[in-house]
């Protein structure tokens, strides 16, 4: 229990049904990225962090019954998760290993591709973790992420104080917690130290009104993220509320629009010699 206690963002019911409305939000970029990346069918593919398990549902789809992917995650609650999405798809080339990131050895062999997403900015040595990637994937294999480069573009348009506010003390929770909510900004240099060669960097920020989809990915996060602000005692319950009720009044004004926090797409290939 101790271990998925120390999860910033925490591993409850409520944060599993979050992360998967959030990959459905992030699935058509997700699959748009892997496609560019070379990702098909017969590969292995190690799923970096790969919580409850969407996208190696997806990306086992991809690969096929000739292919495998390899979830890895320290998170015994996700991987129960993962395991029960896994056999309802009847997806046999799927296996998960309960590991820490931050120190356990990844399982044997080389991979074609690596895949992350909001992962290197929760832990507390991202290089280190980058490098034992690196070390996994085959000379010619890619790494493919979804990391943060610029967390406070998340604001409204009219600007709300409450919204800042929130993303200023999420952002602090987890620097208190030895994460990098701007991670991206140091992962493709990181990458070309480590021999790959970036072959795309693609910033992805959104503006869009309540009525679009992507609107919810940050909005689903609010309500979890307020919680679990309290329960780490970096927020009253009352300015929860507070906050909570500042946000839902302005959704309902037309003229709000949504900025999304900035995201950088990373699609890196590894030296063949």
């Amino acid at each position: 229990m101790a271990a998925e206690k120390d999860y910033v963002l925490g591993t409850h019911d409520e944060e599993i049904e979050r992360l998967g409305l959030q990959h459905r939000v992030w699935r058509p970029r997700a699959l748009d990225a892997w496609r560019r990346a070379g990702v098909t069918a017969g590969q292995t593919i190690l799923d970096v962090g790969c919580g409850p398990g969407y996208a190696a549902v997806d990306l086992a789809e991809i690969v096929g019954t000739s292919g495998r992917v390899i979830g890895v995650d320290r998170s015994r609650r996700f991987l129960d998760a993962l395991d029960v999405l896994r056999l309802q798809r009847g997806l046999e080339n799927i296996e998960s290993h309960e590991l820490d990131l931050e120190k356990d050895a990844f399982p044997p062999g080389r991979v074609d591709a690596a895949w992350a997403r909001w992962v290197f900015a929760f832990v507390r040595g991202p290089k280190g973790l980058l490098q034992r990637v690196a070390d996994s994937i085959r000379p010619g294999g890619v790494f493919i992420a979804h990391e943060y480069f610029d967390y406070s573009t998340w604001r409204l348009s009219p600007r709300l104080a409450e919204l800042e506010e929130f993303v200023l003390a999420v952002m602090e929770s987890w620097r208190a917690e030895g994460g990098e909510p701007d991670i991206g900004l140091m992962l493709p240099v990181w990458l070309q130290e480590m021999g790959f060669r970036v072959c795309e960097l693609n910033p992805i920020v959104d503006a869009v009104a309540s009525s679009n989809f992507v609107w919810q990915w940050p909005r689903s996060f609010v309500e979890v993220g307020l919680t679990r602000l309290i329960e780490l005692g970096r927020m009253t319950r009352e300015r929860g509320q507070e906050i909570s009720a500042a946000l839902a009044a302005q959704e309902r004004d037309p003229r709000t629009f949504l900025i999304t926090p900035g995201v950088l797409e990373i699609i890196a290939v590894k030296a063949t010699a």
